[in-house]
């Protein structure tokens, strides 16, 4: 189960972390709107690097939670 979790809430971060780089490269150097974020919510150039961060909180966690090892029962 541990694994299934680790994997999910890495892949997660990765798009949430895709979408924060997106959103911040596209209204810096070009003025325009990528990405799926803009369509929720009308952000700033920098709440997109939070996005980022976040995103890459959720790889940390996920890989973290993939490697945690599965505790077995001993009888």
């Amino acid at each position: 189960m541990r694994t299934t979790i680790g994997y999910t809430i890495e892949s997660i971060g990765y798009v949430i972390g895709a979408q924060g780089v997106v959103g911040f490269a596209s209204q810096t150097f070009f003025g325009t709107e990528w990405g799926w974020l803009h369509k929720v919510a009308d952000l700033p150039s920098t709440a997109y690097l939070g996005i980022v961060a976040v995103g890459l909180v959720l790889v940390v966690a996920g890989t973290r939670t993939r490697k945690a090892p599965v505790p077995r029962n001993v009888a």
